[in-house]
This record gives C-alpha cells, sequence and structure tokens, in this order.
C-alpha cells in the first residue's frame, strides 16, 4: 500500500520558471535552459511509489536533485509541476495553516548536520517538536525521555549538544523527530557526517528501531553500500532525472546504464545477495514413499547424482544414484530407508558466508525458507558469478 506518491514533479529554480515548462517538459537539457535563461533544471519528470512501512532510499552525486526532490515531500520547496500525495491527499494543494498541521503530525525531518539547538539540553532539543504541537511539559519531557533511552541517551538528558559527539548528537536528532510520532520520518543524508564505525552502528539502530516501528522512512544517501543496507526500494538520481528504481538486488543485478554501474564497482555483492539469488529450481524432487526404480530412473534421465526427497513442502534428505541403486537391488517398495541428510541454508543468508561454506565442502546444500520449506538446490556456479561479476566479464572477454 502506497504511502506517498510523487506524481511528475518538475522543479525549476529561478525568477520565471513557469516561462520556461514548456521547453523543459520538451527535453530541454540541464545546460541549455542554465544558457539560454539563467534557471536551473533541479528535478525533472520524477514519479514514485513509496509504501507504507518501508525504507525508500534516494541516492545520486552531489547536485542529482535528491535533496531538493526530499524537500519537496513537506514542501520546503515548491514543485514547478506535480503532485506530491500522502495517504492520497496532495501536500501542493495544502493551504498555510494546513500545511504547518500536516508537517507537525505527519511528518518529521532528521538533517545531515543534525540541526540541534546549542543553547538547549538534550531534553529539550528531542522536545522541540512537541513543544512547537503545544504539547504540555511533563508529557512531552516524558516522550523525549522515552526516545532518549531508546535510542542509548539515557542519563545524557541534561547535557548540552557540544558536549556529545558525533554521532550522540545525531541520535538526539533521530530522538526528536521520533518524539512526535510522526508517520514518516525524512532523513536527508542523516548519517554522511559521521565516522564510518558510528556510521554503521547508526544504521544499526535504525534497521532496529524500524523493525519495532515499522514507520515509512525516506532516506537520502550519495553512499550506495548504506542504500543497499538499509532500502527496501531505492531511486538513483542523475542531473535532476531518475534514472533508475527498483529493489537493492534489482539495481545490483541488473544496472541500467553506465552512470549505475560506476556506483556499483567497488560494492560486496556478498553481503547484499543471499541464497535466494544462487538458487536453482528444482527439477527434480523425490517423496519418501517413491519408489526406488522410478526414482534412479528419472535420475539418469537427467544425468543426476542425486535428488532431494520432501516430506510435503519440508525438506526431508536426499537420495544419491548409489542408494537408489541398493534399494532396488533390495526389492524395497519405497527409498524411505535409504534417504540421507542434506545439508542446508536459510535463505536469507549471504552470499559471503555461503562462499565460505562452499570452500570448505564440496557436498551439495539445499536452500530452504523460514518454515523449512525446500526452495531448490544452491548452485556453486551462480554464487560464484555473482560474487565475482567483474573476474567473470574479463574471463569471457
Amino acid at each position: 500500500m502506497s504511502k506517498i506518491e510523487v506524481r511528475n514533479i518538475y522543479k525549476v529554480f529561478g525568477p520565471h520558471p513557469e516561462k520556461w515548462m514548456p521547453a523543459v517538459k520538451q527535453g530541454m537539457s540541464k545546460e541549455e535552459l542554465l544558457e539560454r535563461s539563467g534557471h536551473t533544471l533541479g528535478l525533472r519528470d520524477i514519479s514514485l511509489s513509496i509504501d507504507e512501512g518501508s525504507i525508500y532510499v534516494i541516492m545520486g552525486l552531489s547536485g542529482s536533485g535528491k535533496s531538493t526532490l526530499i524537500r519537496h515531500f513537506n514542501r520546503l520547496i515548491e514543485p514547478s509541476a506535480g503532485q506530491i500525495l500522502v495517504d492520497g491527499e496532495d501536500v501542493v494543494s495544502l493551504r498555510r495553516r494546513e500545511l504547518e498541521t500536516f508537517r507537525q503530525r505527519k511528518m518529521s525531518m532528521v538533517f545531515q548536520r543534525f540541526g540541534l539547538f546549542p543553547h538547549r539540553t538534550v531534553l529539550d532539543n528531542a522536545a522541540y517538536g512537541l513543544a512547537v504541537q503545544n504539547v504540555k511539559r511533563a508529557e512531552r519531557e516524558q516522550r523525549a525521555r522515552h526516545w532518549l533511552e531508546q535510542v542509548g541517551l539515557a542519563g545524557f538528558e541534561k547535557q548540552y549538544p557540544h558536549q556529545l559527539s558525533g554521532g550522540m548528537q545525531q541520535r538526539v536528532g533521530l530522538a526528536r523527530a521520533l518524539a512526535t510520532d510522526a508517520e514518516i520520518l525524512l532523513m536527508d543524508e542523516a548519517f554522511s557526517a559521521l565516522d564510518p564505525l558510528i556510521r554503521r552502528e547508526m544504521q544499526d539502530q535504525l534497521l532496529a528501531l524500524q523493525a519495532r516501528l515499522n514507520k515509512t522512512i525516506v532516506f537520502i544517501t550519495h553512499d550506495l553500500d548504506e542504500a543497499l543496507r538499509l532500502g527496501n526500494r531505492i531511486a538513483i538520481l542523475k542531473d535532476g532525472e531518475l534514472v533508475q528504481e527498483g529493489t537493492p538486488e534489482d539495481i545490483l543485478l541488473n544496472p541500467a546504464n553506465d552512470y549505475v554501474q560506476a556506483f556499483l564497482q567497488d560494492v560486496n555483492r556478498g553481503k547484499v545477495l543471499n541464497a535466494t539469488h544462487a538458487v536453482n529450481p528444482p527439477r527434480l524432487t523425490l517423496t519418501m514413499r517413491s519408489r526406488p526404480a522410478h526414482s534412479l530412473e528419472r535420475m539418469h534421465a537427467l544425468d543426476y547424482e542425486y535428488a532431494p526427497v520432501l516430506d510435503g513442502k519440508r525438506l526431508a534428505g536426499v537420495l544419491t544414484a548409489q542408494a537408489a541403486r541398493q534399494a532396488v537391488a533390495a526389492n524395497v517398495r519405497d527409498i524411505s530407508n535409504y534417504v540421507e541428510d542434506l545439508a542446508s541454508v536459510p535463505a536469507a543468508t549471504g552470499l559471503d558466508e555461503i562462499l565460505a561454506r562452499l570452500l570448505r565442502s564440496d557436498q551439495p546444500l539445499a536452500v530452504i525458507g523460514d518454515n523449512q520449506e525446500f526452495i531448490g538446490m544452491l548452485s556453486r556456479r551462480k554464487v560464484v558469478e555473482l560474487v565475482t561479476p567483474a573476474l567473470n566479464e574479463a574471463s569471457e572477454g
């Protein structure tokens, strides 16, 4: 279910954007617009659908339009054309008083440079959004304390921002955003100013909070590793235009162009992709009641040395061709006493972990779902191709 719908948003910066909108809609380039009019193209025909309860990442290099776009969601920037729908309501059409209420109740924003008031305590900073909403002091302090505790800052309520590290200051900003109980969090390069280790900790904390709170989060970053780690879906912008949109796996496996590919070249694929990406859908499965001769015949037809055996939808084990021949020789009714254990991994297991496991053993490996249901057999070839695409492309060349 969509929480936010972005429909055909354009933004032209300059004194007379309406004069140049027809040319922009007809495809005038950013460079030509600037040269002929002195106006700057911020966004061109951006349309997105953001699901409720998801983390939606918008990324791109500096000047791509990502921060311009997120500021349209709460109308810190007015669009030149288009609609922003939140729960079906067009934010662009809201009058001033309605917009103020919308900003206070519906969305909270976390900024890159923390945005804290230096003369206010940590507690007062965390409670600031509630103060704007005219929540009584006792209640807003209680709620602010709760969220400071949730982000690991209990005991720091009386400190001032300058007494905190950068990571701690960003936690105050996050607590302030969460304290208003807004349904949507807008996070504009929220972790970009932090050291790598602190940044990773903040990512962990955001994911842990999201697992409990199920907010709709729009997260801006220029870091693809961060985007892949956090995002349920990712939109990549370039020069104000949408280049590619999809799941992290979509983008990693099918980059739209060289611009996207350049982002991907240093990504650790093994940490993003998992067992489901390297599985072979089953062409042959057996059951405990399968007849030995028929099982052996089916394996020979496919030139298989083994076949997975299921109990209902769950994985029961594996029947090898050798065991099948023994069962045929013993003239037994079914294969149940000849089924051997088969190693398996959950579908969500990262390919880096799987690759390490494959290096230690040459035994077949099954992939199973959350309820132990059989998904398929892991393909060693696919694992290698997915984890080391550059090496495979070089060998093909």
